[in-house]
């Protein structure tokens, strides 16, 4: 038994330091959405500052947009010169995304300034593709409503998770020192 702790302790401390990160970093945005109900910012402050940030650009892109409270979900509608097109929820602002990047990167962590600042910059990465994917979404919407299901479900979701990848594999092959140092 001890022998195989030696062998895999690397994945041992990657899959505990992960499991570690992930667990406190969700535990805390989960708090954070409890303490955001009924907060001014509806339905959360990160997910109604997406669908703002949303507006402003569909606006600076020549479409007539604005974007009200659901009524009936805690959910943002995106209407396009007055066609609601899309909803902004909570799975649309990023949050957990950006945590299971952060929670890779820790746990394949370099030296820690480095370690800091690529998770600061990956995170704005992230944030800002997911931004641009929604402007793209809502647009898409707005033009070919019969092509939701691709669009939502395969296109775009490719984007995102795609992007997170790439960041990781950045990550591992230059700047993480676990993998250097079993080169």
């Amino acid at each position: 038994m001890r022998e195989l702790l030696v062998k895999y302790k690397l994945v041992i401390r990657f899959i505990v330091t992960f499991l570690a990160v992930y667990g406190v970093l969700t535990i805390g945005y989960h708090l954070y959405l409890s303490l955001s109900s009924g907060s001014k910012f509806y339905p959360d402050y990160m997910t109604n500052l997406v669908a703002r940030q949303t507006n402003t650009l569909l606006n600076s892109i020549g479409y007539d947009t604005n974007i009200l409270p659901h009524p009936h979900e805690p959910s943002m509608k995106v209407i396009i010169n007055g066609k609601f097109v899309a909803r902004v929820i909570e799975g649309c602002n990023a949050v957990s995304i950006i945590i299971l990047f952060l929670s890779f990167v820790v746990a394949f962590a370099g030296k820690f300034k480095t370690t800091f600042l690529y998770c600061f910059a990956g995170s704005i990465v992230i944030y800002a593709f997911n931004l641009i994917r929604i402007v793209i979404l809502s647009a898409g919407l707005y033009h070919y409503p019969w092509r939701r299901e691709i669009l939502h479900n395969v296109i775009f979701p490719m984007i995102i998770y795609g992007t997170v990848f790439v960041l990781w594999m950045v990550w591992v092959n230059r700047f993480s020192k676990s993998v250097k140092s079993n080169a």
